[in-house]
């Protein structure tokens, strides 16, 4: 790990990272060293940093931050994190003079081949997500939202819960955006309100004619395929949720073929 480009092990307690969850992170692939699909990670890492006010890391350190902790690892998962820096108590961001930059790796741990090849099994969220639409699609720290909807199962078999905002729109999974196949048009629920806009829903949007829409939750189990999508796992077809069952595969295997063009 590292932390404002020197070796560290810790963070100290007056960061408002710590404090208040004051900062924004991206969480990445990297082989031998070299950040996949670095083009929209540092678009996203860039837009959230401008939304929240947080100075901008400079890229040539950054990537050079990413190559020495992925040293020894051929394949590492990566995570940036940008906060406003330490500061005094109070909510008031002036107290921070100016930002904490950590970058850490560690091994990469592949999800089986099944989780692709057959699809996996996902449930709807009792858990909704507040509207608010000043940080929504900013992967901000402030993760609590996630972190109780992924605590309503221990069931291993489930890999992935599908959650909706406070008014009933679905808006993501607990760790992917979601992508559906239907009719033949690929759509993905807009994150105007409530959601984090991940790397790979960018690079996906940027590549093919995927529509933004408001999305019910009838409009989702109309789908012939839905697919979560991320920088760790890539795509994951559903193969079921709740009564819901796959009726193709196309969409999944046009995502996977993208992903693995663009790095």
């Amino acid at each position: 790990m590292l932390i404002n480009h020197q070796p560290a092990e810790s963070l100290s307690v007056s960061d408002r990272g710590f404090t208040y969850g004051d900062g924004v992170f991206r969480t990445l692939r990297a082989s031998h060293g070299q950040p996949r699909l670095w083009r929209w990670q540092w678009q996203r890492l860039a837009h959230d940093c401008a939304a929240l006010g947080l100075p901008l890391p400079d890229v040539d350190p950054l990537l050079a931050d990413i190559t020495r902790v992925c040293a020894g690892i051929d394949e590492a998962t990566v995570r940036i994190t940008v906060t406003r820096g330490q500061g005094a108590r109070g909510y008031s961001p002036a107290s921070a003079p100016g930002s904490t930059l950590i970058v850490q790796a560690s091994p990469y741990l592949a999800a089986p081949d099944s989780c692709f090849r057959d699809g996996i099994v996902a449930r709807l969220c009792d858990w909704r997500l507040a509207l608010q639409p000043r940080l929504a699609g900013i992967k901000h720290l402030n993760r609590l939202e996630n972190v109780l909807a992924r605590a309503e199962w221990t069931d291993p078999a489930i890999r992935e819960g599908i959650l909706r905002d406070s008014e009933g729109r679905v808006i993501e999974g607990t760790m992917s955006n979601l992508v559906i196949c239907r009719g033949g048009a690929l759509l993905t629920p807009r994150l105007d309100g409530a959601g984090v806009a991940g790397a790979v829903r960018a690079c996906l949007m940027a590549t093919l004619p995927l529509q933004e829409t408001e999305l019910r939750l009838d409009e989702l189990l109309a789908a012939d395929e839905i697919l979560c999508v991320n920088s760790l796992i890539g795509v994951w077809p559903l193969a079921r949720l709740g009564d819901w069952r796959s009726r193709s595969r196309t969409a999944a295997e046009q995502l996977a073929a993208v992903l693995a063009e663009a790095g």
